[in-house]
């Protein structure tokens, strides 16, 4: 994701590049800049802070050497990967196989939120309150218009957004990556929650009373409506396990049923049932 130009304030100091390095990391360290993130080019960032091109690639080196940002040849600079990868992939996929890692993945979240979101009802800004309005709005838009895609993306958005109004940089700096696990569906495919009416039109007015209680500066009633969206998640994936067990014994019945038969007297076929019951909500 491109950082803008705007992000960046002009030079006012004589030690010009110890203050564009102190003012990224600043950026870095408020949680404004993330993993991964380009940085505007090389000219449009100087001409932004106010300094030469040559000061600036002074600071940019220094900041590469610090490891915070990285320069990619022909493509920019980048914020570096900060946040290192708590879980291997090997580990995302066997945990994705799992519906206890996912349970463990939920109650994370529930605490995490509740705590960020009572911190987001006594810290947002105007700007963030700004930021919070739009995401409901386009989430209703979303909602009428029945795009689950965008729904599911805004999903994330939204959560991302409270935890940025928190300004507690470290909140915002892990539960990003967080949010990235859930934009990938690495625990659970938010699309099938998406899928089913019923949910959405829970989703969705979940998502409102947040904003509310945030908007309005309600910590308590904050972190309760975070806590039970996430009561509803859980609650709704243990259904859907239910339910995609249920159909995998009927469909163990179908492949064992001779229908032609039934047309007489009912006789059994022996064929090959489903090899493994449904892995639940997680994948």
């Amino acid at each position: 994701m491109k950082v803008s130009g705007e992000t960046f304030e002009p030079i006012e100091v004589d030690t010009v590049a110890e203050a564009v390095i102190e003012q990224i990391e600043r950026l870095l360290v408020d949680g404004v800049l993330r993993s991964g993130q380009r940085l505007p080019p090389e000219r449009e960032l100087a001409e932004r802070l106010g300094v030469s091109r040559l000061k600036l690639r002074d600071a940019l080196a220094a900041l590469e050497a610090r490891g915070l940002v990285v320069a990619r040849q022909g493509d920019g600079t980048y914020v570096a990967a900060l946040i290192g990868t708590a879980l291997s992939p090997a580990m995302l996929e066997l945990f994705a196989r799992h519906p206890a890692a996912f349970l463990g993945y939920l109650e994370f979240r529930q605490e995490t939120e509740g705590f960020a979101t009572f911190l987001a009802a006594q810290r947002a800004t105007e700007t963030d309150r700004t930021i919070i309005r739009r995401i409901i709005e386009a989430m209703r838009e979303a909602h009428t218009d029945f795009d689950t895609a965008r729904e599911a993306d805004l999903d994330v958005k939204f959560h991302a957004a409270i935890v940025d109004a928190a300004h507690n940089a470290m909140l915002s700096q892990v539960m990003a990556s967080i949010y990235e696990l859930m934009a990938r569906g690495v625990f659970y495919n938010r699309n099938f929650l998406y899928g089913r009416a019923d949910a959405r039109d829970r989703l969705l007015e979940q998502h409102a009373a947040i904003a509310e209680a945030v908007l309005c500066g309600e910590p308590q009633r904050a972190a309760a409506a975070a806590e039970a969206h996430i009561d509803f998640v859980r609650e709704a994936f243990k259904l859907a396990e239910t339910e995609q067990m249920r159909d995998w014994v009927a469909r163990k019945r179908l492949a064992l049923l001779d229908l032609d038969s039934l047309s007489g007297t009912a006789q059994y076929r022996r064929k090959s049932p489903p090899a493994e019951p449904p892995k639940g909500g997680a994948g």
